[in-house]
C-alpha cells in the first residue's frame, strides 16, 4: 500500500488467535488496560463492548470492542464459540510490535497466534 500522507505517523498491527481463558466483558476491559500500559499507550475514554446477543449465525457470537487512544484506537473482535480473537492495534505512535504480540498471547492464553504489521 503506497503512503499518501508519510506526514502522519501510523502503525498497525493485526493479532490473531484461538484463546484458551474465559472471555467476557471483563475480560476484555483487562485485556485492554493491559495492552495499554504494556505499550505506554493513553486511552481517553472507557471501552465500548458490544455482545452479539444470539443474533446471526452460531460461530458469530462473541464481542466486538473497542478503546479509543490519545494516539488512535484499538479494537478487539470475539468469536467465543470458536475460542477465536482478532485485535487491531491502531495508533499515531510507535510501539513495540513484539511486546504487543507477546502480550497478547499471555494475556489470552492463545494456543496459536498469528500476526501482520503494516
Amino acid at each position: 500500500m503506497r503512503n499518501i500522507a508519510p506526514q502522519i505517523t501510523r502503525q498497525r498491527l493485526v493479532v490473531e488467535g484461538f484463546f484458551t481463558i474465559p472471555v467476557q466483558k471483563k475480560e476484555i476491559i483487562d485485556f485492554f488496560k493491559g495492552i495499554t500500559k504494556e505499550l505506554k499507550l493513553r486511552t481517553y475514554g472507557k471501552p465500548t463492548i458490544h455482545a452479539t446477543g444470539n443474533k446471526g449465525k452460531s460461530i458469530n457470537q462473541g464481542f466486538d470492542a473497542f478503546v479509543p487512544l490519545i494516539d488512535s484506537g484499538i479494537a478487539l473482535y470475539v468469536w467465543g464459540n470458536a475460542q477465536f480473537f482478532s485485535t487491531v492495534i491502531y495508533t499515531c505512535k510507535r510501539f513495540n510490535v513484539k511486546k504487543a504480540v507477546n502480550f497478547t498471547k499471555r494475556f489470552f492464553k492463545a494456543k496459536k497466534i498469528v500476526y501482520k504489521q503494516f
